[in-house]
């Protein structure tokens, strides 16, 4: 497998096929807060281009965005440097793809979803430094999506029907289904919480916590309706979208969701996926390009 292959953005922008033609991006909305208060003050188009470009995740020194790719024949994962714009392709294994890349917790690896040569999709380790990846539970499958709770315990979402949320140890290879009908978007909190979206009916959709140690869960708020993507600030805060719509969460004040800015000021609608800077001076944002025609603000 190939690995750590650096382009500039301009290269990477030619290379991709223009036939996945898209106008959804990864944009990077700044925050700012002031009495408490978060404040979005700008935006920027870090992708820019016709194709798939998701699943944003940020290194832990803040200085990487790890986010997913989708050419005509395949799906990557790349690092992009936000401030030079520099790319670095993480893996390159046709006919195999990569989806939803995490940070492993020594930091020197990132651990994604394979879809193999058989359909199958498990769980990779993939080595920054180039070596060969391999995989971190031989038979738990089909992984969609997953989170870090510590060095060996991971939540896992597994597809089925229903969806279930799995606690797995990467040591012991074991997993334990704790819960089903679960949403794509799962974090791991400050305090070493698992959070989830719980669907617990077609219009009752949950943002909540699970306890690693004694398995035990708990509802927060009810998300926005229809709503499954979230991030958590550094200072614990939920930030969701809405359409244009940025809200935030405060579990330590409860209440309801709150707007932080409407980012169609911005050139954004529909907003998906978030990743939050460790700094929590950025957020990650996937939406749509605003404007006539599909329109995008540089």
């Amino acid at each position: 497998m190939r690995t750590i292959l650096t382009a500039t953005l301009l290269a990477f922008t030619s290379s991709v096929s223009q036939s996945q033609a898209t106008n959804e991006e990864i944009f990077l909305v700044s925050l700012s807060r002031s009495g408490g208060k978060l404040t979005a003050t700008g935006a920027r188009n870090l992708t820019n281009r016709p194709g798939y470009d998701n699943q944003p995740h940020w290194s832990k020194d803040g200085a990487t965005l790890y986010f997913t790719v989708r050419d005509e024949t395949q799906t990557d994962i790349y690092g992009l440097n936000p401030s030079t714009g520099k790319l670095s392709r993480i893996t390159m294994t046709s006919p195999e793809s990569e989806y939803s890349a995490n940070v492993m917790p020594r930091g020197d690896a990132v651990s994604v979803i394979r879809v193999e040569r058989d359909s199958a999709q498990r769980l990779w380790s993939v080595p920054l430094n180039g070596s060969p990846g391999k995989p971190i539970f031989e038979n738990i499958k089909p992984v969609g999506y997953h989170t870090w709770a510590n060095d060996s315990l991971l939540a896992l979402f597994v597809l089925g029907s229903p969806n279930t949320l799995q606690l797995a140890n990467a040591k012991t290879g074991r997993a334990d289904t704790i819960v089903t009908s679960i949403g794509r978007s799962l974090h791991t909190t400050r305090d070493g919480q698992v959070s989830f979206v719980h669907k617990v009916s077609a219009e009752e959709w949950w943002l909540t916590l699970l306890d690693p140690r004694t398995k035990q869960t708990k509802r927060l708020v009810r998300m926005p309706p229809k709503v499954e993507d979230y991030a958590w600030t550094p200072d614990g805060v939920a930030l969701a979208g809405e359409g244009s719509i940025l809200k935030a969460f405060d579990p330590r004040r409860g209440g309801e969701w709150v707007v932080v800015a409407d980012l169609a000021s911005f050139g954004l609608t529909s907003i998906t996926r978030l990743a939050v800077s460790p700094r929590g001076d950025g957020v990650a944002v996937v939406a749509l390009a605003a404007g006539p025609g599909g329109d995008r603000p540089r």
